[in-house]
């Protein structure tokens, strides 16, 4: 099919979208329906079906010459990374697990280990095909009459519009990513590492391609960089029995091919598959290699959040609940000793994981100052309660100390904020004019009452 006919199909797809988002009654909430989510804001199953964005998972066109691709908004990174590679080329930002779409990457806000020097996902964007709250569809760029929404859009999380296609960048690939892993035993010593390969690019005569960070206790913390290289002597291959985390702490070398090293943490969702007892010799053998994938992982957290079986074990057995803490945090990077050493003392999760990013401009609804380095924290997975203590307490104190230190929240999962705070934290005078020429009838929900109230 010509990437005409593709364009064509495509414009039929948006045609017959709007016609289903005008035919939805005044007063229902609209959401979309997809196959899979990367979010931890749990919903009632037995909510009104979505809107059907089906026909929008596509990527329309790869252009070598312009390093840039056309991709629909509900296409996921595996496939959109499929479509690159033949190339030579990759997405700027690929976050970490297959089944994150790019539209999701963009209005949520998507990072991964070439965010040092490469910015966000969606900074790579050069256009983007928004289906408006009002039922417009508009071209939004940096410069056009909907610069206020292509600024705006990145952290809305579809409280402004759903994208439908966006013209991003792509970035020139080697066949093979080296990787050194270099150990720190204090927090300090690692943030001052990252800081200087985030401003020089290089290390030990090195350059630099990516970079991100693995903690697996006070005094154990590895700083991870990538270079692309033409040749291996070798290459490692975590999609079977060996655990890529787990090669952090036994080799201080390796090798991947760029699509293994792309996709090096979704195989364990990280280190999250061990809950599961996917990370057992004999369990990982028998578990099929198609059904080592994050979202496989998470269907299964889904069932277990509905139907509270691990909740009913831990009642019968007499022990204290868990509190699911699951959040990315961003601080500066001369903060991050002080975050983990909080981190350390009150909330006692390991593994965690570090990205340093560096904005490329200014994204007012999650205002990071460009050119400073911050280190994304991410940390995954549950914490028994003390006694007596609200259910959400380990991430109110989370959220209170990452304020403190001039930090932000991704608001993927729960949040807890006041609505004060929040405005204050995401720019609410900029989103309020944004709400008010994109979706003044209020038709899709507000960014606070989604993200914090669950609506």
């Amino acid at each position: 099919m010509t990437e005409l006919l593709i364009n064509d199909d495509h414009r039929r797809a948006v045609e017959a979208l709007r016609r289903s988002y005008a035919a939805i009654p005044e007063g229902t909430p609209v959401r979309l329906a997809k196959k899979t989510s990367n979010l931890f804001r749990w919903r009632d199953p037995s909510q009104a079906p979505g809107l059907d964005v089906s026909g929008f998972d596509r990527v329309l066109g790869v252009d070598p010459a312009t390093r840039t691709a056309q991709v629909q908004g509900m296409t996921t990174y595996e496939d959109l990374v499929d479509a690159t590679l033949p190339h030579g080329l990759m997405p700027t930002v690929v976050p970490q697990l297959k089944t994150i779409t790019l539209g999701g990457a963009v209005t949520g806000l998507g990072i991964e280990s070439s965010s040092f020097h490469l910015g966000l996902p969606h900074e790579a964007v050069q256009e983007m095909e928004v289906l408006t709250g009002d039922g417009r569809t508009v071209v939004a760029t940096r410069d056009n009459e909907h610069s206020d929404l292509f600024y705006g859009f990145p952290n809305s999380y579809g409280t402004l519009g759903y994208s439908l296609r966006l013209k991003i960048d792509l970035v020139p690939v080697k066949p093979y990513v080296k990787v050194r892993h270099l150990r720190f035993d204090d927090a300090a010593a690692a943030a001052r590492a990252m800081a200087d390969i985030s401003e020089s690019r290089t290390h030990d005569g090195e350059s630099v391609d990516f970079m991100d960070g693995t903690v697996f206790g006070p005094d154990e913390q590895y700083v991870t960089i990538g270079t692309f290289v033409d040749t291996a002597p070798y290459t490692s291959d975590y999609t079977g029995q060996k655990i890529y985390y787990r090669s952090i702490q036994q080799r201080s070398v390796d090798f991947l091919t760029v699509r293994d090293y792309i996709w090096r943490w979704d195989t364990d969702w990280f280190w999250c598959s061990g809950a599961f007892g996917v990370q057992h010799p004999v369990v990982r053998r028998l578990w099929p290699d198609k059904a080592k994938r994050s979202d496989v992982y998470r269907r299964m957290v889904a069932y277990d959040r509905r139907f509270q079986v691990v909740a009913r074990v831990d009642r019968w057995r007499g022990q204290r609940p868990r509190e699911d803490v699951i959040q990315d945090i961003e601080v500066p990077v001369e903060n991050l000793p002080a975050f983990l050493e909080f981190f350390h003392e009150k909330i006692g999760m390991s593994p965690v994981w570090l990205c340093p990013l560096r904005a490329r401009e200014r994204w007012p609804l999650y205002p990071l100052e460009p050119g400073r380095t911050y280190v994304n924290v991410g940390f995954w997975g549950t914490v028994r309660l003390p006694p007596g203590q609200i259910p959400e307490y380990h991430n109110r104190l989370i959220e209170r100390r990452v304020a403190d230190l001039d930090g932000h929240k991704s608001l993927y999962s729960t949040a807890f904020y006041s609505r004060d705070e929040f405005w204050r934290y995401y720019d609410g005078e900029t989103y309020r004019r944004l709400k008010s020429a994109y979706d003044p009838a209020e038709r899709l929900l507000d960014l606070y009452d989604k993200c914090v109230r669950g609506r």
